[in-house]
């Protein structure tokens, strides 16, 4: 949940390995294709900033695979899910 006034850090995974030609399309957030799925991460200010995202990854024509709130202190890896094992893969 976006809390109002706070951003939080989101990661947000979706089917196909994007070129850096979306990333217009996600700006702020960082990027990164590995193993046939793209990861952006990056802070969401509010419940409207990340609809918006979600909209535009659906007018896309894009997989929504995975949304995750992260916790203020997530030491972000991308491509690591900070659920489970240290270390384990998304």
């Amino acid at each position: 949940m976006v809390r109002r006034g706070r951003r939080m850090l989101y990661r947000i995974v979706v089917r196909s390995e994007l070129s850096d030609t979306y990333a217009v399309a996600f700006e702020g957030m960082e990027m990164e294709t590995k193993g046939g799925v793209t990861i952006l991460t990056g802070k969401i200010i509010d419940q409207p900033h990340l609809h918006g995202i979600l909209d535009r990854i659906n007018g896309l024509g894009l997989q929504l695979l995975n949304v995750e709130a992260l916790p203020d202190d997530a030491n972000i890896i991308p491509g690591v899910s900070n659920r489970g094992p240290k270390g384990s893969e998304l």
